[in-house]
């Protein structure tokens, strides 16, 4: 009998113990956390814009070697990371070749980034337009149809008036693969019977 209550005594302090340890898990500590490599938090290096005594300017921050190109920054080719030619003058065609799978991904891409000044139609009656923003330039003027490819490149790259520039929010194949929507655009809203297979002609007659 005596070892029954000394055993019920043992199982109440170790259930009592194990109630109250759960009650301090999780407590932050008061005792300074262990670094067995304080490196790791006090690193001997040089921040942004911060002084040197190393280098004659006192300057800590460099400038690249010269001729030197970051990397996916080599732009070799005006052609296609500018929309010029060899002259500078804008090329007449899109570089990206026209099939569905282009023209959708250009539809994506207008339909988040030119779609709200633009409108999906392209003729510039856009949402923003009811938040005060200047009426942008309609896709279906017969000034904008003439323009080249290359010269629409270059406005969705480096902006325009009021149209701040996308090179930082658009890849390069986006942005053609934009004109190249801009173009069907174009087209679906100036067609004519001539455009219509003729096949589908007597049921729009």
């Amino acid at each position: 009998m005596k070892q029954k209550k000394i055993l019920s005594i043992i199982l109440t302090l170790i259930l009592v113990s194990v109630i109250f340890s759960g009650c301090f898990r999780g407590r932050p500590s008061d005792d300074p956390p262990v670094h067995l490599n304080p490196n790791m938090d006090e690193q001997p290096k040089y921040e942004a814009q911060e002084k040197s005594e190393f280098f004659a300017d006192g300057s800590a921050m460099r400038n690249p070697v010269t001729g030197t190109v970051a990397r996916g920054r080599l732009h070799d080719g005006d052609a296609w990371f500018k929309g010029t030619d060899r002259n500078g003058m804008p090329v007449h065609k899109s570089l990206l070749p026209i099939n569905m799978q282009n023209l959708k991904r250009g539809q994506e891409r207008y339909n988040i980034y030119c779609a709200p000044c633009h409108s999906r139609l392209g003729d510039g009656k856009g949402i923003m337009l009811k938040r005060g923003y200047v009426p942008p330039t309609s896709f279906h003027t017969d000034r904008i149809r003439q323009l080249p490819d290359g010269e629409i490149f270059n406005v969705i790259t480096n902006g325009i008036r009021n149209m701040p520039s996308y090179a930082g929010q658009i890849p390069v194949s986006d942005r053609w693969a934009i004109v190249n929507y801009v173009r069907a655009l174009q087209r679906s809203q100036d067609a004519t019977i001539e455009d219509v297979p003729v096949e589908m002609r007597e049921k729009i007659k």
